[in-house]
């Protein structure tokens, strides 16, 4: 290992700057930033480091911290969002994800809802198996009446991570799983048809090989009651399967994991077995066990001569390695079942990130064989010398305590650590490190992002705009019609070997997706996590396909995106129609002139179910757009209905001034001063959530929404930006927003 550290200069992107100074930077009671992104940096850092003082033979903590601040603050390395977040302050908690059990009692089930709000008041996510849960309407002996069912205890999941998630925390995510031959598979195949329930969960079948198997041979399989293990029933393979591609293709729900598959490579199998994985499905754990992540950023690893720089990316790994295990040992655990495990098993899981970028420095097309075989040496790389630094830390300061009897115990070098790498969804800290996402192909080339009133800032991939200005094709006109465009792909004026190596999600087959998934799976310990796009056009079969492929090739789950299938793209919103003279820049909005009401105006009526009564809500347009807002409270009256009015002639000033109707639905949906589950079929959760949500509605009707545009996840609740879809999760690229975390 490099005892060298040199001086590196914090070089990070305005929109690398937004995300920490929203949901990373130390703020005091009143919500101003009180720490630079450097001085953060610095604590994570040098809390990290110091965690060598418990080992004898520990490195010295002054000097790895520097170490440790480099790989940071040169973007090569970043961990898991709660260690930037939380090492260093009094809450302390740094794991992204946990698994809890759940039995068959209530009061076991219990125990896990109370286990759960601690973890996702903490900043956690959490996994959950409802296998054991004994079906609906079976029989309960203790009182002589029926089962509930699995699926009526996730409802009580979610609407206690609503509660909690209302309270202003970092928001909690949950991963529910049932097995594929549990009695209520096919209720829960279909539990999120309706996506306005369980929005709290990312689901997956846990499929098994006796399972694939009678799929293939189009064959009946067993189904198994969990009260007492007994076959009660059989079901054609081929029809659970069609039911799950088929909502799988409606709105990108349920995932699929192969439990034999996590199981055969389970290092502690005398410790338990894997049942659940954490809320992206790249981490299955144990009952009680959590995971701490961190990726390595490959677009930092390509020498200027275009060639992967194997000697920095070793040092690197070393570094990583040592930094989660010391984030393991200083870690503040929610629950203490929680730390036992984890200490038991010490778990870690070092990824990547910036893959795509890589690939683009080193000229390397996404869909090639060249890039296959350069993600498989490059991650076996990766754990090789992961798994190495793990056995060094071994002999400093101890195998992990459950060794004897796993799989490691062979005679062979002593493991610090059961697990050394996993592939997560990088989210925010890609945002921060400027980075592509995970194993991810570009999100975009270039997009158009919205901000204040009419502003449009065109982003542009960085080494795609240093490519063009040395090439000489770069123009503001072409950034700005490649980000309404799409794709590069059909734009004659780019060269061809650029439009080759600069591709997104939607340039490349469902089965290249899959290729990939596999490639860097073959060299993972856990699992990877990555979402396949489809186009909108795609078919069932084009589904099932890959989930075929997904099993044949290897992978340990498998979660698809069909562009435009989800009701989160709501918020994708076209150029709208506006006057000349309302398209000013900000800098000239105090000459805006509010527009004239015309003698008549086109428009309709939502009714929407609040808990004051219903709420009749009609949205008119002038040849520019929407114009005026009006509400009408059903039977109520006095402060609910005055306030409707108030909300009414503020939105109709703001249009008519020229304010987009998104702006609108961002300031008022979620405000909460009902129950936080919302009512009706909307969730409605105040009489403001219920305007934004209507204005919502009128958008999609009247076609204000895009929803052919490339980004395939609609754009951010919180700030407008563009959304992409990553291992079953939403991100914005702007703000770090995740419907996950």
């Amino acid at each position: 290992m490099s005892k060298k550290t040199k001086e590196t200069t914090l070089e990070l992107s305005p929109n690398a700057i937004t995300v920490l100074e929203r949901r990373y930077l130390l703020r005091n009671d009143e919500g101003k930033v009180l720490e630079a992104p450097q001085a953060m940096f610095e604590r994570v850092a040098d809390t990290i480091a110091a965690a060598e003082k418990e080992f004898k033979t520990g490195r010295v903590p002054a000097e790895l911290a520097k170490e440790f601040l480099q790989i940071m603050t040169s973007l090569e390395f970043m961990p898991n969002s709660p260690t930037l977040m939380n090492a260093g302050r009094d809450l302390g908690q740094l794991s992204a994800c946990f698994v809890l059990p759940i039995g068959d009692s209530l009061e076991e089930i219990f125990e896990s809802i109370k286990q759960t709000a601690l973890i996702h008041k903490s900043g956690g996510g959490t996994g959950f198996s409802f296998s054991r849960i004994r079906a609906a309407n079976d029989v309960v002996l203790s009182t002589k009446g029926v089962s509930s069912g699995p699926i009526s205890f996730m409802s009580v999941f979610d609407a206690a991570t609503e509660t909690i998630k209302q309270g202003g925390t970092r928001r909690g995510a949950n991963m529910g799983i049932l097995r594929i031959d549990h009695p209520d598979i096919m209720d829960f195949i279909m539990c999120k048809r309706d996506q306005t329930v369980l929005t709290n969960f990312n689901i997956s079948v846990g499929i098994t090989e006796a399972f694939m198997e009678a799929v293939e041979k189009d064959a009946d399989y067993d189904i198994i009651s969990p009260r007492n293990g007994e076959v009660v029933s059989q079901r054609s393979a081929r029809k659970v399967f069609d039911r799950i591609i088929d909502l799988a293709w409606t709105n990108g729900e349920p995932g699929i994991v192969f439990l034999d598959r996590l199981n055969r490579e389970n290092p502690t199998p005398h410790i338990g077995e894997f049942e659940a994985t954490n809320p992206c499905g790249e981490q299955p754990l144990l009952p009680y066990e959590s995971c701490n992540l961190g990726s390595i950023n490959l677009a930092k690893l390509v020498t200027e001569d275009s060639k992967v720089n194997w000697d920095r990316l070793s040092e690197v790994v070393e570094l990583a390695t040592r930094f989660l295990d010391n984030v393991i040992q200083v870690n503040k655990y929610p629950i203490e079942q929680i730390r036992e495990m984890t200490w038991a098993n010490r778990k870690i899981g070092l990824g990547v990130m910036g893959w795509a970028d890589m690939l683009i420095l080193l000229g390397i097309p996404y869909s090639s064989e060249e890039a296959i075989e350069l993600a498989n040496r490059v991650m076996k790389f990766i754990k090789e010398k992961s798994r190495m630094t793990s056995q060094v830390l071994a002999n400093e300061r101890g195998a992990f305590p459950n060794f004897e009897g796993s799989i490691f115990d062979n005679g062979g070098e002593p493991v610090r650590n059961a697990t050394c790498t996993t592939i997560a969804p990088t989210g925010t800290i890609s945002i921060i490190s400027n980075a592509s996402s995970g194993i991810e192909p570009l999100f975009a080339v270039s997009y158009v992002r919205k901000v204040l009133d009419n502003d449009v800032l065109v982003e542009v991939h960085p080494i795609f705009e240093t490519i063009a200005k040395k090439r000489g094709f770069y123009s503001k006109e072409l950034m700005k019609t490649i980000a309404e465009h799409g794709t590069i792909q059909d734009i004659d004026e780019i060269p061809e070997d650029i439009r080759d190596i600069f591709v997104t999600s939607h340039d490349i087959s469902p089965e290249d997706h899959i290729l990939m998934q596999a490639a860097f799976q073959n060299h993972t310990d856990n699992a990877v996590s990555k979402t396949v796009n489809f186009c909108n056009n795609a078919t069932r079969e084009d589904v099932a396909t890959v989930y075929r492929l997904a099993y044949q090739s290897g992978c340990k789950g498998v979660t698809i995106y069909r562009d435009g299938s989800r009701d989160m793209q709501v918020l994708s919103v076209k150029k709208e129609k506006v006057k000349p003279e309302d398209t000013v820049p900000h800098e000239s909005a105090k000459k805006r002139v509010k527009r004239d009401r015309p003698r008549a105006l086109s428009g309709s009526t939502y009714q929407m179910q609040t808990g004051c009564g219903p709420l009749y809500i009609t949205v008119n347009e002038d040849d520019a757009g929407v114009f005026e807002l009006f509400t009408t409270m059903g039977k109520a009256g006095g402060c609910a209905s005055s306030q409707c009015e108030a909300i009414g002639r503020l939105v109709s000033l703001a249009w008519r001034s020229g304010v987009q109707a998104r702006q609108a639905v961002k300031q008022m949906i979620g405000i909460t001063c009902h129950k936080p589950a919302g009512f009706g079929e909307n969730r409605i959760t105040s009489c403001a959530d219920a305007v934004a949500k209507a204005i919502q509605m009128h958008m999609i009707e009247h076609e204000e929404i895009d929803m052919t545009h490339a980004n395939n996840g609609g754009a951010c609740p919180d700030c407008g930006g563009p959304v992409e879809h990553e291992g079953g999760c939403c991100v914005c690229h702007v703000c770090g927003y995740s419907e996950c975390a």
